[in-house]
């Protein structure tokens, strides 16, 4: 209880004094006391095992060590009634609790000086000042100094041990520490002071004070552990106060644990006084631009650091390495504040720079300084704003060359250069991406082969880039008097062959662009078109097409079709009728989707809401499986069932990328949707739709029989009651051909939203959807 009590007294009275330090700007505490307070006495810390960490508080908090864990049965002091291991676990949970340090507060950031604010309001851009990154992410903790190697011109003081070892005549290990009057007792030997030695000339003092008494003995002196000194750090410093440091520390150690210099501080006039005497003044500049720290300098006991208010401030920015507010010192000039930077980069403009000056605090105005001897000598005031500026992207003696070409980019310009000149030939257009495409190869893992993929060794015969438009180029020039581009269009073609018409005179920094025919389509008879005929062909494979020319034409062309060739079911796609579908059903589904989401949200207001969800559910799966539908492009031919040869195509006029697929005759005719045996049947001459039915055991119960349709082999759709309205005839008495599918929709008989959407027919028929398609919403 006394312990819980004592505890909560050393945190408020740590936060008040925090907190009167926030509202009244006072230094309520030393930051690096070392000093053993009641509080670490109650914990069994004692200064003699503090003195193990006072070194290293350069850091500012309170060095703690943890207390030695409670073996069990060595407490005898057990309260009467309490038991003695339960009682020993909670006395060693307070001791950890109690060693723990007090959270060190997170300091708020610096607000900027108002220097800073005047150079954002004047650049656009905030800059930070130079040298203040360097105590930016100081870390919380240091190595001990007292474990590195002591230099020989250590000065040995009170509060140092030594380790001293000698043998021969005389055995001594001993530690021997330096009392308050600097002496050291050695047993046997006697007292000797040794405090103001220099560690290089403590060897020979002890070896003589040693030597009066014994003869014939060798002698080694080396530092334990090292005493502290307590400094002081004022004035314009980020933590101002009391430290204590290691002996080992310097100037620049201190520095870094008060976290440097403030923003309204000096870091090129940072003192050391000693005795009342400036023992050594300490540019950062030194060490952060050139590594220079020789006017460092070693901590005493009482010696104070001051940093003087920030001398006057420049501002440096644009094309250099380091853009920064830099502190001028003495006389600055302009090439000294370039070195502090890091000097130009390559992109900068080496001319000149832009300087805004402050005239005797009161007018603005811009000077311009020159980048020679002369101006890199002129000296800068406080104030000034230099920028310096980037070099224009314009290029004196180029072309550029861009678009559909082998090698865009900027070419030298030479009096009298022509189009031609630039363009020789017209492999000079062919890009690397056709080479690789050409190039391309694929490695059969298993025999090691490299050859070409076979997934897509159908479609590699095509065209790998896009073409020349050889009828269209132009040169992009620009006015410097009216500051305007303009457009001078030439023939590609025949400036490559040397036509003086077309091939233009060039200037410096015009743009010729070269186009393709997708980036500018050019007239469809000058097009250049692929297609592709595969199944039932005496030669079938990828060909060019002629200018015009149609599909009975390309067939006769490439021998024909074999006996085997079913060419009422021939499928004939076509990628911009395609493109065509697919956003007509993209839009169908989207409509459907938004029919469906309105019914769930209206769900609530019907008589059986648990029903309409579920209802909605299945709505919703259905719409799901309509989204990954597929338009083909298939364009229905038209054909008669017992068309045999080419010359029953139709004169269609090809198209780049179309398809011409011709099966061999199937043997079956195909029933899905709800009946009871979904099944693919052996096709017989004069069976008809209600025959098909009976042997795929009817419609369901579920099934919506009235809609039921064909697909037949050649794409088109019939359905049952367009064939009643239309033709009169009986859908069930409809005589099928190989290859056609007959569909029996599930009922959907859900209200007005899906019935409106349920004629699958029209959806098949007019969105070109493969009979995969219809697997998938009728499984």
């Amino acid at each position: 209880m006394n312990y819980l009590l004592l505890r909560q007294g050393e945190i408020a009275l740590s936060k008040f004094a925090f907190i009167v330090s926030l509202v009244f700007g006072i230094q309520t505490w030393a930051p690096a006391q070392t000093a053993t307070s009641p509080f670490l006495q109650t914990l069994g810390q004692t200064p003699e095992n503090q003195a193990t960490t006072s070194s290293q508080s350069v850091t500012g908090q309170i060095p703690i060590q943890l207390p030695p864990r409670i073996e069990p049965g060595t407490i005898t002091n057990v309260p009467p009634g309490q038991d003695q291991a339960e009682y020993e676990r909670e006395l060693q949970q307070q001791r950890q609790i109690g060693a723990r340090p007090l959270p060190s507060p997170t300091p708020a950031p610096e607000p900027d000086i108002e220097f800073q604010e005047f150079v954002a309001s004047a650049l656009g851009t905030r800059l930070s000042i130079f040298g203040q990154n360097l105590f930016e992410n100081v870390p919380s903790t240091f190595a001990p100094l007292d474990r590195v190697q002591v230099t020989p011109d250590y000065i040995v003081g009170p509060g140092d041990e030594l380790v001293i070892r000698a043998w021969g005549q005389i055995n001594v290990d001993w530690r021997a520490v330096v009392d308050r009057a600097g002496a050291i007792y050695i047993p046997k030997v006697g007292v000797f002071n040794v405090a103001g030695t220099r560690y290089e000339d403590l060897h020979d003092q002890l070896t003589g004070e040693i030597g009066r008494v014994f003869k014939n003995f060798q002698l080694s002196v080396t530092m334990g552990r090292l005493h502290s000194v307590q400094i002081f750090v004022v004035g314009q410093v980020k933590k101002p106060g009391t430290y204590t440091v290691s002996s080992l520390s310097s100037l620049v150690d201190a520095l870094f644990a008060s976290g440097g210099p403030s923003k309204r501080g000096s870091v090129r006039r940072i003192q050391l006084k000693r005795d009342g005497k400036t023992v050594t003044t300490f540019d950062l500049y030194d060490l952060i631009v050139n590594g220079d720290k020789t006017k460092d300098a070693k901590l005493l006991p009482g010696d104070v650091i001051y940093v003087p208010p920030v001398g006057p401030l420049v501002a440096l920015a644009g094309s250099v390495n380091d853009q920064a507010i830099f502190e001028l010192k003495d006389q600055t000039t302009l090439s000294d504040v370039l070195g502090y930077s890091g000097g130009l980069t390559n992109t900068a403009e080496g001319n000149h720079v832009m300087v805004e000056r402050i005239d005797d605090h009161r007018i603005r105005r811009a000077e311009e300084f020159s980048l020679n001897q002369e101006g890199l000598a002129r000296e800068l005031r406080d104030g000034d704003v230099v920028r310096v500026l980037r070099i224009s992207s314009k290029f004196e003696n180029a072309v550029t060359l861009r678009g559909n070409v082998a090698v865009p980019g900027r070419y030298p310009w030479h009096p009298g250069m022509r189009v031609h000149d630039l363009i020789r030939d017209r492999a000079f257009l062919v890009t690397d991406d056709y080479w690789k495409r050409q190039n391309q190869l694929a490695v059969n893992a298993r025999a090691g082969e490299f050859r070409l993929s076979g997934i897509d060794l159908k479609n590699d015969v095509k065209r790998v880039s896009a073409e020349i438009n050889w009828d269209y180029a132009v040169v992009q020039r620009f006015d410097p008097q009216g500051l305007a581009p303009h457009l001078l269009p030439f023939n590609l073609g025949k400036a490559i062959e040397g036509n003086d018409q077309d091939n233009l005179p060039l200037q410096v920094n015009d743009v010729i662009t070269i186009f393709s025919q997708a980036d500018l389509q050019v007239p469809i008879g000058e097009q250049s078109k692929f297609v592709r005929l595969e199944g039932e062909f005496k030669e079938g494979g990828v060909y060019e097409i002629e200018r015009g020319e149609t599909l009975k034409h390309l067939i006769a062309r490439v021998g024909g079709l074999t006996p085997q060739a079913y060419l009422y079911g021939s499928e004939f796609d076509r990628e911009s009728t395609r493109v065509d579908q697919q956003q007509r059903l993209d839009q169908y589904v989207n409509s459907l989707d938004q029919s469906v989401q309105r019914n769930v949200a209206s769900a609530a207001y019907l008589s059986d809401p648990a029903a309409a969800r579920v209802q909605a559910e299945t709505d919703r799966a259905l719409v799901e499986r309509m989204k990954g539908l597929k338009s083909t492009g298939r364009i229905v031919l038209e054909l008669k069932p017992n068309a045999a040869s080419g010359e029953a195509l139709p004169d269609l006029v090809l198209e780049d990328g179309d398809r011409l697929l011709v099966p061999f005759r199937p043997a079956t005719v195909n029933v899905i949707g709800s009946v009871y045996n979904s099944s693919a049947f052996i096709f017989k001459p004069g069976k008809s739709v209600s025959d098909y039915l009976r042997l795929a055991g009817g419609p369901t119960r579920g099934s919506d029989k009235g809609r039921a349709f064909v697909v037949r082999a050649d794409g088109s759709t019939v359905s049952k009651q367009q064939n009643s309205l239309l033709t009169g005839r009986n859908f069930d008495s409809l005589r099928l051909m190989p290859g056609d599918t007959i569909v029996v929709p599930t009922k959907l008989d859900r209200g007005a939203t899906l019935r409106a959407f349920r004629d699958w027919a029209t959806i098949f028929g007019q969105l070109g959807l493969a009979a995969g398609g219809i697997r998938t919403l009728f499984p």
